[in-house]
């Protein structure tokens, strides 16, 4: 076990969490670990205060409040500014509008990062809006336009967990493996277009970011409950929303139920919910399996990044889209939530690191359609190494924990960079503070494709022609 961890710098004004769930509670550990900070100045602010005695005991300030429109502003600048020095605020809760705390936190002073775009209450399941307003472009939008009213300025890394976040910088790591084995001389890229050509030069149709969580507990989930290994809060939430998706521009068939989003078709959307969705994809542990195309900011952000453009014109770009196993308890949550009309169940429980008997996150990303084939690079945690190396968490949480920690570094130390996404940041320095954590990181080519076994004993509309069609990944 590693007992001498790296000081990454000194936070030099007060440190704001929102949220002390699952991640809150995992993310403090290691903030203690990394970082040298005024402990008389770190606050957390949460409406649940069933785990402030880990904050009593270290005499952590504990504020117990449901952060919302009408006071957030009256909570927080107090909480940013006091004592001077730059502060930190590290946003990890539902609920919240990540974009108006970020502009708060950024009028102040303050450094930010956050975990997702989440909008206030009621965003979700607001039956006035349509689809396609409930999606996670339209959230990023929100972001991205705030960025360019005000450029510049104090530092704010939006979505930084595992994915969106880590899986970002996983994306570019593979990149560059793929392009040495494919005898591509790539070097470094400089710019987001390097980095845009250099995929489209590989070959990549596109990228899966492909989980599969095997952790499982001793008892088996009661009836009306949800059981997950992360917030049901969130999970539903996202899960909820329409399945989304970046939109490669070698897809050749639209699904009748999608529509566009973008003026240049950079994402589609589904008119059914994200993890009622089903799609074929690949993780080294399972082999194939079924994942739920579950919304997320990458899904929108990565193809974005990565869009090669030729005047007003896209070239390419890859398709992008989460494909997520959750563990056992969660699928039978998800089918159970399903079943009666998706009322979600009243009851939550999150299996917490003693409750888990074993099982690992493996959460990788699999670029695929080049001469290859299919490539996965990603982490493999185990719920044992986790136990070894960090508290209050399990595998899940720890890759998304890890993650903000390396977010919370960069910004430490480009602390002017303006509003930036993963996509944009340092990829090499953010895995560098967070492979510790990551357990065995790893590549793995495959020859499956969607096509596998296909068509076999019924009759499926699929195109032969191209296996890495979404036409052949969506399971209709």
């Amino acid at each position: 076990m590693t007992t001498t961890w790296a000081r990454h710098g000194r936070i030099g004004g007060p440190i704001v969490m929102i949220g002390f769930g699952s991640i809150g509670k995992g993310t403090l550990p290691l903030i203690e670990r990394h970082f040298e900070y005024d402990k008389s100045r770190f606050v957390v602010i949460d409406p649940s205060d069933k785990d402030r005695h880990l904050l009593d005991e270290r005499g952590i300030r504990f504020v117990k409040a449901a952060l919302t429109r009408d006071n957030y502003r009256e909570i927080l600048a107090p909480l940013l500014t006091a004592g001077g020095g730059q502060g930190f605020c590290v946003n990890l809760s539902v609920d919240t509008s990540s974009v108006d705390i970020m502009e708060l936190a950024r009028q102040n002073g303050a450094l930010y990062i956050d975990t997702v775009n989440e909008p206030w209450a009621g965003f979700y399941f607001d039956a006035s809006k349509g689809p396609g307003a409930r999606t996670n472009y339209v959230l990023r939008e929100e972001t991205l336009s705030v960025r360019a009213r005000s450029p510049g300025g104090p530092t704010a890394v939006s979505c930084c967990g595992a994915n969106p976040g880590m899986v970002s910088w996983f994306v570019k790591q593979a990149l560059l493996d793929l392009a040495r084995d494919l005898a591509i001389a790539a070097g470094e890229p400089a710019t987001q277009q390097d980095w845009a050509r250099l995929m489209q030069r590989v070959g990549v149709k596109g990228i899966h970011i492909a989980e599969r969580d095997t952790q499982r507990a001793s008892s088996e989930k009661p009836m009306q409950v949800f059981v997950n290994t992360w917030s049901v809060e969130g999970f539903v939430s996202e899960g909820m929303q329409p399945a989304e998706l970046g939109w490669g521009t070698h897809e050749r068939w639209l699904p009748e139920r999608a529509g566009r989003q973008g003026k240049d078709s950079l994402a589609i959307y589904l008119n059914q919910p994200g993890a009622n969705t089903r799609v074929r994809s690949w993780c080294p542990t399972p082999g194939p399996q079924y994942g739920f195309l579950v919304t997320h900011n990458e899904s929108i952000s990565i193809p974005d990044f990565f869009t090669v453009r030729e005047g007003d014109r896209v070239a390419y770009r890859p398709t992008c889209h989460y494909a997520y196993h959750p563990c056992n308890e969660a699928v039978l949550s998800l089918h159970e939530m399903f079943g009666q009309g998706g009322r979600v169940q009243e009851r939550h429980h999150i299996l917490t690191e003693d409750e888990i008997v074993d099982g690992i996150d493996e959460l990788g990303v699999l670029l695929y359609g080049h001469g290859r084939n299919a490539y996965w690079y990603g982490s493999q945690l185990s719920i044992e190494e986790t136990r070894r190396i960090a508290p209050y968490q399990n595998a899940t949480g720890l890759q998304v924990t890890s993650a903000v920690l390396a977010g919370m570094v960069w910004a430490l130390e480009n602390p002017m960079a303006g509003i930036v996404e993963a996509d944009e940041i340092d990829f090499r320095r953010c895995l560098e503070v967070q492979r510790p954590y990551l357990g065995p990181v790893t590549g793995v080519y495959t020859d499956w494709t969607p096509l596998e076994g296909r068509p076999g004993f019924f009759a499926e509309d699929i195109d032969t022609s191209d296996p890495w069609q979404f036409r052949n990944v969506l399971v209709r």
